[in-house]
């Protein structure tokens, strides 16, 4: 595999182009407009800049890999050559479906399909194609060029090939790829998510307000980041999301959502990428301030 094509050029789509360029792949990046494409370029470049600033690229080696990223707006153009396809669209499902019908059509026969998903079933979605043994997830983390693990999703259908294939394109990334099976929220977001929605849950209840909940888990958990302000990073939005997947899929009420995620996520509170969610996040600044609404 040589040629690969991510679709979708937000946080998660630019930071798998960016791996995938370092290490010396053609990437199409491909997207709906050409402003998106543009900015997921320039956030690369940035990325790259950080590195080099650190010592850890050089600044041939980040033209070579910027140079070896091309921008599509035409989905067919973007996947005509691909040897694998990445899909880090939005993060739902019947834009998935479509998605992947079209890119059964569309892409060569022999080329895996690989979604970026953190809860969809990667069995329902390999269902819509006519190469359910080609289709996979890779799930990785944010952010891309910094965080290993890479949660390698095998469908019920898909091939023992193609799953040992995705791992060892992996490895070659510089990522540590861990194989799972596909059940709703696979492993990571089966664990992690019902811990975000019992912080949630404690805010709610007033056990304890946002900074000391989370300075509950990093200090006396080492954790890096406490839950909340990782719901605020990940997006409350799909942490919902997430959550709705595995309540559905398991028919359990201890995976149910939050109300004060809800509520929040409806009235367009999501984290950072709104500004505000359990925290205040204000532009230039790395302060980590709790919204007004939740201090005391």
């Amino acid at each position: 595999m040589q040629n690969i094509t991510v679709i979708g050029s937000g946080t998660m789509g630019n930071g798998i182009a960016h791996v995938f360029a370092q290490q010396g792949f053609q990437v199409s990046l491909v997207d709906l407009k050409e402003d998106f494409l543009q900015k997921a370029v320039s956030t690369i470049s940035k990325n790259m800049d950080r590195q080099v600033a650190k010592g850890k690229l050089s600044e041939e080696d980040k033209t070579a890999a910027l140079s070896r990223i091309s921008t599509f707006t035409d989905l067919k153009s973007g996947v005509s050559s691909a040897d694998l396809v990445i899909e880090a669209a939005t993060e739902n499902l019947s834009i998935k479906l479509d998605l992947f019908r079209q890119l059964d059509e569309l892409t060569p026969k022999s080329a895996i399909l690989a979604t970026n998903t953190s809860s969809i079933s990667i069995t329902k979605i390999a269902a819509v194609t006519q190469r359910a043994g080609q289709v996979i997830g890779m799930h990785f983390m944010n952010p891309v060029p910094v965080m290993k693990l890479v949660e390698v999703i095998r469908g019920y259908a898909t091939s023992d090939e193609v799953t040992n294939d995705i791992m060892e394109l992996s490895k070659k990334l510089g990522k540590v790829p861990v194989e799972v099976n596909d059940y709703p929220g696979f492993v990571a977001n089966r664990i992690l998510m019902p811990m975000i929605n019992e912080a949630i849950y404690s805010l709610y209840e007033g056990v304890a307000g946002v900074e000391e909940i989370d300075t509950v888990m990093k200090l006396g958990m080492a954790h890096p980041m406490g839950p909340l302000q990782l719901a605020d990073f990940i997006g409350l939005d799909v942490c919902l999301s997430i959550l709705k997947v595995l309540h559905d899929g398991f028919g359990n009420p201890k995976y149910a959502p939050c109300p004060l995620l809800i509520n929040m996520v409806e009235a367009g509170y999501k984290g950072v990428k709104s500004g505000e969610g359990f925290y205040q996040y204000t532009a230039g600044s790395k302060d980590l301030v709790v919204a007004s609404r939740f201090s005391k």
